[in-house]
């Protein structure tokens, strides 16, 4: 175990505690080591990541006044097994952190469990911290700033992805579709055409596969260098959209995924961005599980967002679209 490394057990040996330890254990730059699992259930098992059940509340107890561990993450619902969980609390009193599974998941993946917060709603929503009123003023005039240079390279660019588009599929250059997006207004979204224009011809809204049939040769390169989301400046500067902030999603999807994925209608807290959090973190979404983790990154950015946090998304938009890795 390298030196400076945390040292950390399970309490509840469930759904959430697997979910939290394949995290820690995935992440490339983890500061937290997984030692098992602290669960009163005496059956012989070894759960994902070859971690096992280590004992009950005496283990813990042991593990706590010898030094051997750090810090305690809690995944037990709260009444479901009170003495444990109190002789976990106690630690508190030895110098160990003790923390909820929401908690450790949130800060060490930039996520937000949806699925686990149980009791702790709270830690999906807007933190008590009130965004100061430069960083919002700042936020506008860095969109119009944006916007505006964003227009002047669409009209640089625009003959030459006009005749491109058209050669390769002919109908129109442009392609547009209602989204939803600031507190659930609906507004139209401007892209660059890059699928065959009957691509919905069935009349039904449908995700994005993997090499789709679709999208047609000049819509590819677009989509692999973002120049299909370029017209979209327009919907900055209309004030549609930020430059930075949860992508608008279609009103047909979010009906359904509102009704499986806790939390969802939240990302319309702020408004949408042409990139975002989950966007740099996560590739393209295509099912609804891929809208489950792309939500988690979106509520974590409206939670925390900040001038850091908003200077490290750009950067890494950036190199995302020198590597030609699009969708």
């Amino acid at each position: 175990m390298p030196r400076f490394h945390l040292r950390a057990v399970i309490v509840g040996a469930n759904s959430a505690g697997e979910i939290v330890a394949k995290e820690l254990q995935s992440a490339k730059h983890s500061s937290i080591s997984v030692l098992g699992y602290i669960d009163e259930s005496t059956e012989e098992k070894f759960y994902q990541n070859g971690l096992s059940i280590l004992g009950g509340r005496s283990a813990l107890r042991y593990l706590v006044y010898n030094g051997m561990i750090d810090m305690i993450i809690i995944t037990l619902k709260y009444g479901t097994n009170p003495d444990l969980l109190k002789e976990a609390i106690d630690a508190a009193q030895h110098g160990i952190s003790v923390l909820p599974m929401a908690v450790v998941y949130e800060n060490s993946t930039g996520k937000i469990p949806v699925e686990h917060v149980g009791d702790q709603w709270y830690v999906a929503l807007q933190s008590e911290r009130i965004l100061s009123p430069l960083y919002l003023c700042g936020k506008k005039v860095f969109d119009l700033v944006c916007g505006i240079g964003g227009l002047l390279v669409l009209c640089l660019v625009l003959p030459i992805m006009a005749l491109l588009i058209y050669l390769d599929s002919p109908g129109s250059i442009f392609y547009s579709q209602e989204r939803v997006g600031f507190r659930g207004k609906k507004f139209r979204i401007y892209k660059f055409r890059t699928m065959r224009p009957d691509a919905e011809a069935q009349g039904r809204a449908m995700w994005a596969a993997k090499s789709d049939k679709r999208i047609t040769r000049v819509g590819r390169f677009l989509r692999s260098t973002h120049l299909d989301e370029l017209p979209q400046v327009f919907n900055i500067l209309r004030g549609d959209m930020s430059l930075i902030g949860p992508r608008p999603e279609r009103a047909e999807f979010i009906k359904e995924l509102e009704k499986t994925v806790p939390f969802y209608s939240n990302r319309q807290a702020v408004k949408p961005g042409l990139t975002g959090w989950a966007q740099v973190k996560y590739p393209y979404g295509r099912s609804d599980n891929d809208a489950l983790i792309k939500l988690q990154y979106d509520l974590y950015y409206i939670k925390r967002q900040s001038f850091m946090l908003d200077l490290f998304i750009i950067l890494k938009t950036i190199a995302e679209v020198l590597s030609l890795r699009g969708a």
